[in-house]
């Protein structure tokens, strides 16, 4: 615990300013704003500028090529923004398609940084392409890394927008309602930044400067946006979004009957002034969201997917944004997400109703409160279970924060006959305290946690204390994890992968910076993951790995590693990953192995992200090939293969493998309005074939159509002579046609 503390004074030591920068003014529009990409208006002539771009990548400390102007003002109902990017002549733009939320460093786009709260923690971004494709997310954790509980497009809401395409420039021109963001009334100044991703000369740019060592999205490099006059509340800000939906669906392996279903629900959206939020949820239904890309697990541990349902989205590391990846008290994909072990498909747990009250509550201090109760479930024998989340964070100093949770998983006595009688000896709680420490330049980053499990078992030892310290400059990268899990902890709303340890991850990278050539960066790295019994000390596992990576100015990205791992197996376990006879728990082994990862210029029309590992395995051999392939029908959509194949060469008793994992995706834009994606997955591993084939009409802002097709066949590999020729597709397990529809309502 002393070093802990050492720690963490050793970050408030090491505080360092930001230069301070000269801001944007706006003000009140004179006039009527016409969104349509045409600067036309007398306020967009008379209004400040946001200039001088300053390069991100590939270098940082130059002006931009291409430059970009941007304007910004309003009136009582919204918020707009005009900007103007600069070409250094004729040119063609990219796009992965027509599709909302589109993501990648290689497209262009023109995207805002917007932090309403002005505390440099939390921030909304809005984007738009040459096309017109809008983009929208959500910046938490001071947008330190890119990781899906910092920055998440699946946040959606309503905005508007408009793109033209002139010679030797394209503009942007947004209108933001300011129903749509959450903001503390009375401000006199916000934080903003903007930034532009240029597929032409491969450049990233800025207009606050940051330096490159640092994310696109850091919130420790934004200037005030000034008002004119402190902005008062919002007008009354209500939505209700119904839905309505059919579904037809047949369990063939349980021989049911076809069963159809016409059902309701809805969700809304109550603004409790600018910065609170009230969200309801009743009878909701995820049916739409995208399926989860499969993967082929030779882990001895629980995988992690990320979130992606709406409800949940909003505010979203307030709740989940404890602990640090693998041991995190909570993680909402435990409500209303549960696994049919007959398919190996995640499958939806029906939940009858939910809210989530969040926002702040003063200029310091967030709260969020989220109650939801599940249906019962009686094919997996679940009863109707509660779940009840609180948080608050308390803001100290500039970009730091004090944290603290509550979690409780009620189950209700013989919910499943009918009788919601509370069980007072059916429930698990959490209590968790985080404290999170930043430079306001980002060089040091840093947290400190302890939490607490609570049961009926009453176990000892029912603790996760921990933290990590990243520092961050030109030359070095590194990083340093540590957490010691009690043998009791047990949050069960949470995803833990391991308890009963304690772990010390280090690493560390030397990066070099070629004024010129085809590289923009290469460096060693050194890593490591030391995990001891929490209790004897005893090894369980360890690895070090001897790195070597390069970052190109094309975008493309290259990394080679030497790794040797040892590995204690406390239990019995298949290394083949077929069930079949299993190590002794108790052995030990010890193997090494070559990995390597390269990912290609993504602006080219094909591309391709390949990674692979070569060498022991167990007391064995593993020969792993994986990646995706992507074909782009520019600007109509893309065509990608993810594949994954592991050729395990085990001694006996242990059985040889080839597990193959194929995943096909078809996504295509037919308008900015109409979308197909379809998702064609066979996994050799769980002998499973998905078929997920969604159209979705989005006939206006936030309000859909869709129907819905899935698929799953049992299947197995056939062989011949050891190699893998093809799945045999044997016989239908689950079959569901959705139709839903759902409208955004502003009352």
């Amino acid at each position: 615990m002393s070093k802990i503390i050492s720690l963490v004074l050793l970050v408030f030591l090491c505080f360092t300013g930001v230069d301070a920068q000269n801001g944007l003014a706006i003000k009140k529009a004179k006039g009527k704003i016409i969104v349509d990409g045409i600067m036309d208006e007398e306020d967009w002539q008379i209004a400040a500028i946001a200039d001088n771009f300053s390069q991100y990548f590939p270098a940082d400390s130059v002006p931009a090529k291409a430059q970009t102007e941007v304007r910004m003002t309003y009136d009582d109902d919204n918020l707009y923004i005009f900007a103007k990017l600069l070409n250094l002549g004729p040119r063609e733009y990219v796009t992965p398609s027509l599709r909302r939320d589109f993501r990648g460093e290689a497209n262009d786009v023109f995207s805002a940084v917007i932090d309403t709260y002005a505390d440099r923690n939390n921030a909304f971004l809005f984007g738009v392409n040459p096309f017109g494709v809008q983009r929208e997310g959500l910046i938490a954790n001071g947008g330190s890394t890119l990781s899906s509980d910092t920055f998440s497009t699946s946040w959606d809401n309503v905005w508007y927008s408009d793109a033209k395409v002139f010679d030797g420039y394209w503009t942007v021109e947004m209108t933001i309602p300011f129903r749509t963001l959450r903001y503390k009334k009375d401000l006199d100044n916000w934080y903003i930044n903007f930034y532009r991703f240029d597929s032409a000369y491969s450049e990233q740019s800025t207009w606050t400067p940051i330096p490159r060592n640092q994310f696109i999205i850091n919130l420790a490099f934004t200037q005030q946006l000034k008002w004119d006059e402190p902005l008062a509340s919002a007008k009354k800000n209500i939505s209700f979004i119904p839905y309505g939906i059919f579904r037809n669906s047949k369990n063939f392996e349980a021989d049911t009957p076809t069963n159809n279903t016409l059902d309701f629900g809805f969700d809304a959206k109550v603004g409790l002034g600018p910065a609170m939020t009230l969200d309801l949820t009743v009878n909701p239904d995820f049916s739409q969201v995208e399926v989860d890309q499969q993967v082929t697990n030779l882990d001895r541990f629980e995988i992690f997917f990320p979130e992606r349902r709406q409800f949940f989205l909003e505010n979203a590391d307030l709740f989940g944004g404890f602990g640090i990846d693998g041991t995190r008290p909570f993680f909402s994909r435990r409500i209303g997400v549960t696994r049919d072990e007959s398919t190996g498909q995640n499958v939806q747990n029906e939940i009858y109703g939910g809210l989530r009250l969040n926002g702040k509550l003063n200029q310091n201090l967030r709260l969020g409160v989220l109650n939801a109760q599940l249906k019962e479930n009686e094919a997996i024998g679940l009863p109707s279970t509660n779940y009840l989340v609180t948080a608050l964070q308390q803001r100290i100093l500039s970009r730091s924060y004090l944290s603290a949770t509550f979690i409780n998983k009620q189950a209700f006595v013989d919910s499943i006959g009918g009788n919601f009688t509370l069980s007072p000896n059916s429930y698990n709680r959490t209590l968790g305290l985080d404290v999170n420490l930043a430079s306001n330049d980002n060089v040091w980053n840093s947290k400190v946690f302890y939490h607490q499990s609570f049961d009926e078992s009453d176990a000892n030892s029912s603790y996760a204390l921990g933290g990590f310290l990243n520092y961050s400059t030109y030359r070095f990268e590194s990083n340093l994890l540590g957490q010691s899990i009690g043998a009791g902890y047990n949050p069960e709303v949470g995803f833990v992968r391991r308890t009963n340890i304690f772990q010390m991850t280090p690493q560390l990278w030397f990066n070099q910076y070629p004024k010129e050539g085809r590289i923009q960066k290469h460096g060693p790295g050194v890593s490591g993951d030391i995990i001891k019994n929490n209790r004897s000390f005893d090894d369980l596992d360890w690895n070090f790995s001897l790195n070597y990576r390069f970052n190109y100015r094309s975008t493309a990205y290259l990394e080679l590693g030497a790794q040797k791992q040892f590995t204690l197996l406390l239990n019995p376990f298949d290394p083949s990953g077929l069930n079949g006879t299993p190590l002794d728990a108790g052995t030990s082994y010890s193997y090494s192995f070559l990995k390597a990862t390269y990912r290609s210029d993504a602006r080219k029309i094909f591309s391709y992200n390949l990674t692979s590992q070569l060498g022991e395995y167990f007391n064995g051999t593993l020969y792993n090939i994986g990646g995706t392939l992507t074909y782009r029908y520019q600007p109509l959509g893309f065509t990608s293969l993810n594949f994954a194949y592991n050729n395990i060469r085990l001694p006996g008793p242990q059985k040889d493998a080839d597990l193959l994992l194929i995943g096909t995706r078809f996504d295509f834009t037919f308008t900015k309005s109409v979308f197909w994606t379809t998702f064609v997955q066979f996994n050799s591993q769980i002998q499973n074939v998905n078929i997920n084939s969604r159209l979705q009409w989005r006939f206006k802002p936030v309000s859909d159509v869709f129907l819905v097709y899935t698929d799953n066949y049992f299947a197995e590999s056939q062989t011949e002579n050891g190699g893998i020729i093809a799945p045999s597709i044997r016989f239908p397990r689950q079959r569901a046609i959705v139709l839903k529809i759902n409208y955004w309502l502003n009352l």
